[in-house]
């Protein structure tokens, strides 16, 4: 049975970038750069004042008033001349007019569209934003590997960039199994349950800005699952919820031989979440999680996550990420495999503070699902108190609430 680490390391070379493609800088968002990207124009595109205000050419007397030549709003173009002894009235962003050498804030100064006195004086240069001062055209703004986000796309507007060149996205599927699986609006015959992993597994797909294709719920039989999983090896990635473990109907290794597939691992030394498989074929990376909620859920954030964003051409690892927190009520020991439970998160003076809560096993989907975290218990640790250190995985985005 693999530590999680070694799991990883025959899982992420199976994770390269997906081929690169050019997308609408609207939907460019959370998306891997992969050209540098320059300036088309210089900003600001001349000297234009940083204040509503008054432009002066020189030192100007604060004792009588000054005429005001006329106003300069943002959006005219440059070339008003300015002589000592006068002034413009300016908006912020106007271009400053030829001659002048400061901005006088609107708030020093008595007067109006006419005459102004200036109350106090600033130095020269004052107020006054050059031209190009931010980029000139031609300069570099976005270099290869920058993941896009609302202030880098802002950026590319204002040079005009329409698309741009990104990583392109895994295609994934997803395929729970088990005869006794029903869909979440059917009422459940004794003996069945709802199936909960199609919707977690979607739901954490698109926290990543994508979009997954789920092929239903497989029989236990082998020549239906087989089918179905043969679908799932037209993507990138194939999730499969539940049939990896030992019983009697966990047919999904067989049919995964069956369709040619090899294995990467077949179990890992974690709780939850030891049966879980890799494999793959030439197009697709395959994933075969445990059927429990809490096992589909830790599999996912631990290796399924990390995999898919290496495929979005994000660098990212299993436990990549995570951060040191005070626990604030008793974490239990762990034996040979390491453990992870789920935990909520509060905030004090900067420190994370840990709750850990306490599922009552893989099946707890109550525990699980509350948790925005998962802390780490390495194996053969002791137990820890309230007060001591440990290590989180955000799952979410704390922000939000």
């Amino acid at each position: 049975m693999l530590l999680p680490e070694d799991a990883w390391q025959l899982l992420a070379p199976h994770c390269s970038p997906r081929p690169v493609e050019r997308v609408p800088r609207h939907l460019a968002a959370g998306r891997m750069l992969t050209e540098e990207v320059r300036a088309t124009v210089d900003v600001p595109f001349a000297d234009v004042s940083a204040m509503d205000g008054y432009a002066l050419a020189g030192p100007a007397p604060t004792d009588r008033p000054l005429p005001v030549r006329g106003t300069i709003a943002a959006g005219e173009p440059p070339g008003d001349v300015l002589d000592a002894g006068e002034t413009f009235r300016i908006m912020t962003g106007a271009p400053v007019p030829h001659g002048a050498d400061r901005v006088v804030p609107v708030e020093l100064t008595d007067g109006g569209d006419e005459m102004v006195v200036v109350k106090q004086l600033p130095e020269s240069g004052a107020h006054i934003r050059r031209r190009a001062e931010v980029h000139a055209e031609g300069d570099s703004l976005l270099s290869p590997r920058t993941q896009l986000n609302p202030g880098t796309l802002a950026l590319l507007a204002t040079h005009g960039i329409v698309d741009v060149s990104v990583v392109g996205r895994p295609r994934i599927a997803i395929l729970t199994t088990g005869d006794e699986v029903v869909a979440p609006e059917q009422e459940p015959e004794p003996g069945q349950l709802r199936d909960s992993h199609t919707t977690f597994l979607t739901a954490a797909v698109q926290s990543l800005g994508l979009e997954a294709t789920s092929l239903g719920i497989a029989p236990d039989n082998p020549e239906g699952l087989r089918t179905l999983i043969a679908k799932g090896l037209d993507y990138d990635i194939l999730l499969l919820g539940g049939g990896v473990s030992m019983g009697v109907f966990d047919y999904v290794e067989g049919a995964l031989e069956a369709l040619g597939a090899s294995f990467l691992f077949r179990s890992v030394a974690v709780q939850p979440g030891k049966p879980m498989v890799a494999a793959k074929t030439d197009r697709t990376l395959i994933l075969g999680l445990p059927g429990n909620p809490a096992s589909v859920m830790a599999c996912f954030w631990l290796f399924a996550r990390p995999a898919i964003r290496r495929m979005m051409g994000i660098d990212d690892a299993f436990w990549q990420g995570a951060l040191r927190a005070t626990l604030t009520a008793r974490l239990p020991e762990a034996k040979a495999r390491d453990r992870f439970l789920p935990a909520s998160i509060a905030f004090r003076r900067g420190e994370i503070l840990v709750h850990p809560l306490r599922p009552k096993g893989s099946h707890d989907l109550a525990a699980f699902g509350r948790g925005t975290a998962l802390v780490r218990i390495k194996a053969h640790s002791e137990a820890r108190e309230a007060g001591d250190a440990c290590e989180i995985l955000p799952l979410v985005n704390w922000t939000g609430g």
